[in-house]
């Protein structure tokens, strides 16, 4: 009886838990999805919880479009870092700027051509002028732009990395 009192207890506090966390992570606004690639459309509201996570990950954050060249170049070296280092506990997120009429036509084509491995979110909030100073007040709004965070510390880049000086970047965050 004591087992099954423990055992019981436990599962409760696991679903608990679980469901504890599901309500911290936010809803996407809209969810796009074909031919198997499913991508979540957010809110600045919703993709602040991506910039603001403070646990032992290190995040390397990326704003960029298709239809920007610049972003598009250095979108490799973002999934080689992505690769790479994720058994040092890091993360690459792709924030698309892409317009939300364009995501079935052009972002989600490219994510399949590209076999884009990294987790791509799109941001679908038309006040830039708000959003884009919430994120860093530096930022003009050019893209490429990233952002390199851990619980320890947090930097703002706005501009086109090679992979060099990417991982030479993510290699100040990562403790020995």
């Amino acid at each position: 009886m004591k087992k099954t009192l423990i055992a019981g207890l436990s599962a409760i506090f696991l679903l608990y838990s679980c469901n504890e966390k599901k309500e911290n992570k936010p809803q996407p606004i809209h969810v796009y999805e074909k031919d198997g690639v499913k991508v979540n459309a957010y809110d600045y509201n919703g993709l602040e919880y991506f910039l603001t996570k403070s646990n032992d990950t290190t995040y390397v954050v990326n704003f960029w479009a298709t239809w920007c060249v610049p972003c598009v170049e250095e979108l490799p070296y973002f999934e080689k870092l992505n690769a790479g280092y994720a058994d040092k506990k890091v993360k690459v997120l792709l924030v698309s700027l892409d317009m939300h009429k364009k995501i079935e036509s052009n972002l989600i084509p490219f994510i399949e051509n590209k076999k884009l491995q990294s987790d791509v979110v799109l941001l679908r909030d038309p006040d830039a002028d708000t959003w884009i100073r919430k994120i860093d007040t530096t930022w003009s709004g050019a893209i490429p732009a990233t952002i390199i965070y851990n619980k320890d510390n947090r930097k703002f880049f706005e501009q086109q990395f090679t992979y060099e000086e990417l991982e030479k970047e993510l290699n100040n965050f990562i403790k020995p």
